[in-house]
């Protein structure tokens, strides 16, 4: 079984562990992310979920569940909204169950693939790794707003890992995306992990991102602006990059603006 597996079903349990931590009155507050609550965060993840295992299924499978998105965003409707009419009957604790029970068999299903399958998605068809890799980052990042919102610091492990390396691949990605053109080379990356453990990307350079892992990975997730963490950015290349940095699919998104995300008191 690929380790991203194994650390996708490690970081939907710990973060269901933490969820059933929540007191009633929580599940009703609205985080830092769009208003999203503890509820809508849930519901979201699920619902991908449920999509990424008929994309497992295959293309027949995924076809309708694509068109539904594709539909609703047309309409005007948010991801929040799709989710809420798909799951709006639930109350926390079968939504809790129903969304443990789902990750937990998508993570089997996802194990047992052949890692050089390619899934459709929205946009290009992914490999298996990276797939889960996505459904880990959604895991990580959109706990990370709940946290947030109770006050709660969350205790990271190298898991995180998967999140940064998907923020160095998406370097020139983030640029095109925007229709920018790609400033330069990527620039040098030294990052800390949870353990203490060095992590490296790219030649040195003039160009260097610097810092611990968890605020790197909050940077590409846009959990958090890149000036609400100690990440050091040097160079003209690696400050435009951590400025707009972006590791997930979809249109350009920008960042949330400097103090506006982060744990609530």
């Amino acid at each position: 079984m690929l380790q991203v597996v194994v650390d996708f079903r490690d970081e939907v349990d710990e973060l269901h562990g933490f969820l059933q931590t929540l007191k009633a009155e929580q599940w009703e507050r609205e985080t830092g992310f769009m208003e999203w609550t503890p509820w809508d965060v849930v519901a979201h993840l699920h619902y991908f979920d449920v999509v990424s295992m008929a994309s497992l299924e295959g293309e027949e499978a995924f076809a309708p569940e694509k068109q539904t998105i594709i539909d609703g965003v047309v309409a005007g409707r948010t991801n929040k909204q799709i989710a809420g009419e798909r799951f709006g009957k639930l109350g926390v604790a079968e939504l809790l169950s129903e969304w443990h029970t789902t990750a937990h068999a998508l993570a089997k299903t996802l194990g047992e693939s052949d890692p050089k399958r390619r899934l459709p998605w929205f946009g290009p068809d992914m490999g298996v790794p990276m797939f889960t890799t996505a459904r880990y980052m959604e895991v990580w990042a959109h706990g990370q707003e709940i946290y947030d919102l109770v006050g709660v610091t969350r205790r990271d492990t190298d898991r995180i890992k998967n999140i940064a390396t998907i923020g160095i691949k998406t370097f020139g990605w983030t640029f095109v995306n925007r229709s920018q053109e790609v400033p330069g080379p990527p620039p040098y990356v030294r990052l800390v992990a949870p353990s203490g453990e060095i992590w490296e990307w790219n030649e040195p350079s003039d160009d260097s991102v610097r810092g611990s892992a968890v605020d790197f990975c909050h940077v590409v997730t846009q959990g958090r602006n890149v000036e609400d963490t100690a990440i050091e950015a040097t160079g003209p290349v690696a400050k435009q990059w951590m400025a707009i940095a972006q590791c997930f699919a979809g249109g350009p998104v920008d960042p949330p603006k400097p103090g506006t995300r982060g744990i609530q008191h």
